[in-house]
Parts: C-alpha cells; sequence; structure tokens
C-alpha cells in the first residue's frame, strides 16, 4: 500500500523546499517535482501541492506516473474553484485530487494507450481513451508525454482530473435507481458504514431487483424486528478493498463482510455474482467502487428464512 505521504512526493515543488537534503541529492538528476517546478508551466499545480502540506516528501524515492495539469488546465475551472481547495480546510480535498493525478509504477506513452484505466494513488481509476485526436485520461488530453526524471515520468494533459467526491450512498441516490436499497440501508443502520473512509465494494441491487422478490419480501424486511436479517441480507453485498471488475473476475470469489462469499465467474451471457448479472460495472465514488445487479442475493442462511416471517 501506498502513504499519500510517499506518493505525494512526486508532486512536490522547486529543490527551494527540499530543507536538509544531502549534496548528493541536490546533484542527483531532477525529481518529477523539481522538473514540473523548473518548466514554469506548473505554477498552480506547485502552489496547490504546497498548500496539501506535501512538500516535506519532496526526496522520496520511487516510480511513478504524473499527469500534470498546466495552468491553462487550472484556468478552465470553475471561478474560485482553485482559491477554495487552497483553504487549510479543504487540505485533504487537495490531496485527494492532486493523488488522483498520480499512477504508482513507470509507464510511458505507449504502455497508457494499451490500457483502458489506470488505478490513481487516490484509489480511484483514470479511464483512458484513444481517438482521432489523440490519446485522453478522464477526458483530458494528453499534450506531451515521456518527460523523465530520476524518480518517475510525466505527461502534460489539458484540464484538472477530479476524482469522485460522492460516498457510495450519496452516489446511488443522484442515480436514482437505488431507492429501495437506501431505505433498507437506512432501516438497518448502514447507512454511516456505507458512509465511511473504507473502500469498500458493493454489488447494488436496483429498485427492479428488489421488486423481483417474491411479494411482501421487502415489507417484511424492513420491520423493525428484522432488522439484524435486514442488515445480514445487505452485508453480503459488501465486500472490503475497492475491487473493481477485472480483478474481482479474476478472484473469482469474494468474502463479504456478512461473512459467506459469494462467486463471480464470466458466463456466455456476461459476468454474474452468484446468480445476479452485474448490469454496470466500476462505478468509482469516494470510499469504494459499486457494480450494480439485476437481482438481490440471499446469504446461504438466510434463503429459507427471508419472507417467512
Amino acid at each position: 500500500m501506498f502513504t499519500v505521504t510517499a506518493i505525494a512526493a512526486t508532486m512536490m515543488i522547486s529543490a527551494g523546499h527540499c530543507g536538509g537534503c544531502s549534496s548528493d541529492t541536490a546533484s542527483a538528476a531532477p525529481t518529477i517535482a523539481q522538473t514540473a517546478a523548473a518548466d514554469g508551466r506548473f505554477t498552480t499545480l506547485v502552489a496547490a501541492v504546497d498548500a496539501a502540506g506535501l512538500t516535506e516528501t519532496l526526496n522520496s524515492k520511487g516510480s511513478y506516473t504524473v499527469f500534470a495539469p498546466t495552468d491553462a488546465a487550472f484556468k478552465q475551472l470553475p471561478d474560485g474553484t482553485v482559491e477554495t481547495l487552497l483553504k487549510p480546510e479543504n487540505k485533504e480535498a487537495l490531496k485527494g485530487i492532486l493523488l488522483y493525478h498520480v499512477v504508482p509504477g513507470h509507464f510511458h506513452a505507449t504502455d497508457v494507450v494499451k490500457m483502458p484505466s489506470l488505478i490513481t494513488a487516490n484509489g480511484q481509476r483514470l479511464d483512458v481513451a484513444m481517438s482521432d485526436k489523440g490519446a485522453t485520461i478522464d477526458n483530458a488530453n494528453i499534450l506531451i508525454t515521456d518527460i523523465e526524471t530520476s524518480n518517475g515520468i510525466i505527461h502534460v494533459i489539458d484540464a484538472v482530473v477530479l476524482p469522485s467526491s460522492k460516498t457510495i450512498p450519496q452516489t446511488a441516490k443522484e442515480t436514482g435507481k437505488f431507492n429501495t436499497l437506501l431505505a433498507a440501508a437506512e432501516a438497518a443502520g448502514l447507512v454511516k458504514a456505507l458512509s465511511a473512509d473504507g473502500p469498500i465494494t458493493v454489488f447494488a441491487p436496483t429498485d427492479e431487483a428488489f421488486a423481483k422478490l417474491p411479494a411482501g419480501t421487502v415489507e417484511t424486511l424492513l420491520k423493525p424486528e428484522n432488522k439484524a436479517m435486514l442488515a445480514e441480507v445487505l452485508t453480503y453485498h459488501v465486500v472490503p478493498g475497492r475491487i473493481y471488475s477485472d480483478a474481482a473476475l479474476k478472484a473469482g470469489k469474494a468474502k463479504t463482510l456478512q461473512g459467506s462469499s459469494a462467486s463471480i465467474k464470466a458466463r456466455d451471457n456476461g459476468v454474474f455474482v452468484n446468480n445476479s448479472q452485474v448490469i454496470a460495472a466500476d462505478l468509482d465514488t469516494s470510499n469504494g467502487v459499486i457494480h450494480v445487479i439485476d437481482t438481490v442475493m440471499l446469504p446461504p442462511s438466510k434463503t429459507a428464512e427471508v419472507g417467512t416471517n
């Protein structure tokens, strides 16, 4: 696991912040931070990194890929956005945004364009796409590639890319497709847990999925006396960690917070978690990832019980 402090060093500013650097460090090839500071097109990025309190790790070693927004890219943000992010009370939000531009590892442009996505130091994924105009990450154009430094590589982009700032419940509510799931989470007292830092992965049944249950099942589960049973059903849909679809398929199964495991398999007609089909995958949120499923899953011990009360 890469720490915020260690990875953020790749976006540090000039050597003037180096403090107690040794002469060996000073004479070495410039780091990502030093290269960006010397370039002159990244003054806003430099200021943002400084405001995020990350300069102490200027000398961190490693291999990182940074998608660096220019000053012109920051100017495209809505008026007041940069000023707001630079406020001390928004330090953590600023860190999250900066780390969304950093990918652990050394990826040349030829490597980047071969990948559908890249997992960032923030934890969320950048989407990679190719068009006649060239390569983009989260719709930001890659302007200049393969600027080599002593601890990684820089690709220059023309827009600031923003990670999701909404939690799993907030994201689910925004879609309008998970009203029953959200009501169930509220009744089970799980909204706070689903909004915590995590990360977690949720296999989220849609309203239509809940409607497929036998008549009266949802109403029964929502009764106060069935709160424990409802919580057990819901936690069977939650897995610790931010697990994207490719990793889930490779694993073939996942142990849920309920305690039982669910199988994850690719079939001719799609990807299934147990017998629930994944109809949308890899929805990033600030505290995890959502995979949308078309059927409510019941933990093995509860299959015969649900709907009988």
